[in-house]
């Protein structure tokens, strides 16, 4: 029993690393009250690995379902260790509040040896006030 216990705390103190290089994007909640038809976010991605990647931002509603807002960039590549602001416009479409998941989804680059696409969404509330 004492060396299963053991080998679990290796194992877990051996993935430390790996669960700490996630790609991220700051920050991950917010809510935002607006005078206007639209509400504006400012998220931050960060690139934690060795090499740049391509990062692609979408807004989706609860559902998952796009939403048509303005990104600003949308396509970029990031470099190594490096974050960048974006700014991000939602419409409220007529309606008093609107819930959006932001996201920021990499997208490795052809012919490298990662080729999975990540992706980290935050979750964002609008007001519309009168």
């Amino acid at each position: 029993m004492t060396h299963a216990r053991t080998l679990a705390t290796a194992l877990a103190v051996g993935l430390m690393p790996i669960a700490a290089v996630a790609q991220s994007m700051s920050p991950m909640r917010g809510e935002v009250n607006s005078f206007t038809d639209a509400f504006a976010v400012r998220v931050f991605p960060a690139n934690p690995y060795d090499q740049k990647i391509r990062v692609e931002i979408h807004v989706y509603d609860q559902d998952f379902q796009p939403v048509d807002a303005r990104i600003s960039p949308s396509v970029f590549q990031l470099a190594s260790q490096a974050s960048r602001p974006v700014l991000v416009v939602v419409p409220f479409a007529g309606a008093a509040e609107r819930k959006v998941r932001i996201c920021t989804e990499s997208i490795p680059f052809p012919n490298q040896q990662t080729q999975i696409k990540a992706q980290i969404c935050g979750k964002f509330f609008g007001h519309r006030k009168s």
